[in-house]
């Protein structure tokens, strides 16, 4: 067991930054990615269908063997994060918690705001996680279209400015001091965010976070990968067309995203690149 992957997986590629994350600071354990494309994004989705494809993909993960499930998505978190903990005997490490933590700690003002998709807004997983801190003030605001231009590659220019301003002015006119960016596709916009929301605001991405948490569950249960094993190797997988998925996720998290080929192992999960870690 302590030498199965650790598994992780969002509704598409918002995840591999924290598959990133994980990879940076657990560069021993072994990765096993799924990113549902072919029915993502979750954002606009009901709660309802999130968890229904959300459990569908940890079901098979846990299947496969995995040692720890990962739910990178934050639409996914805030739909089954209970249900997950009650029906996996794995650990399970979502990525709400995390940012909570870091944008309570790093609020100088007391004026927090969150963007996230429109499940995770609806769901206000977010404003239920800050009740333990009832001093701060949270603003909160759904950002769909953000999903959208990471999943096509949109990283910078005139239609993402205008949709970030149409989004992010009337938070930053709130008087927020910190930004939770509360879908894992968000980092990949930061400089758009930045620029708009303006130096004086600290943005808070769950991705390093999470992985910490990652690292302490695993130390904690004892599932870290013995020393002196082989390189792991690490494997991303798409449930839809694999071509977008490797451009997207070799520019993303780097050479990790290999060749992608035909798999078989997890029926919902049609295509698998597989490489070796350094």
């Amino acid at each position: 067991m302590d030498d199965a992957p650790i598994g992780i997986f969002d509704s598409g590629v918002g995840g591999l930054t924290v598959a990133r994350a994980v990879l940076d600071q657990l560069p021993h354990e072994p990765v096993l990615y799924v990113g549902d494309t072919e029915r993502g994004p979750y954002g606009p989705r009901p709660i309802a269908q999130v968890r229904a494809y959300a459990l569908d993909v940890m079901d098979r993960l846990v299947d496969e063997g995995v040692k720890m499930l990962v739910i990178a998505c934050n639409s996914a978190s805030s739909a089954v994060l209970r249900d997950a903990r009650e029906r996996y005997a794995v650990p399970v490490v979502e990525v709400i918690q995390p940012a909570v933590r870091r944008a309570v700690a790093a609020t100088r003002n007391g004026q927090v705001g969150v963007i996230g998709t429109t499940a995770t807004v609806t769901s206000r997983a977010y404003e239920d996680s800050f009740a333990a801190a009832p001093h701060l003030r949270i603003t909160a605001r759904a950002c769909p279209r953000f999903v959208e231009f990471v999943e096509n590659g949109v990283t910078h220019g005139p239609d993402l400015e205008r949709a970030a301003h149409e989004y992010l002015d009337p938070v930053r006119e709130a008087g927020v001091d910190t930004l939770v960016l509360g879908c894992t596709h968000y980092p990949l916009l930061t400089a758009v965010v930045a620029y708009v929301m303006g130096e004086q605001v600290t943005l808070v991405s769950s991705a390093e976070e999470t992985a910490q948490d990652v690292y302490r569950v695993l130390a904690a249960n004892g599932l870290m990968r013995p020393a002196g094993l082989p390189a792991p190797r690490h494997r991303f997988r798409s449930t839809g067309d694999p071509r977008p998925f490797r451009e997207l996720g070799r520019r993303f998290l780097g050479p990790e995203v290999g060749v992608v080929d035909e798999t078989t192992e997890i029926p919902v999960v049609r295509r698998e690149s597989e490489v070796a870690g350094s």
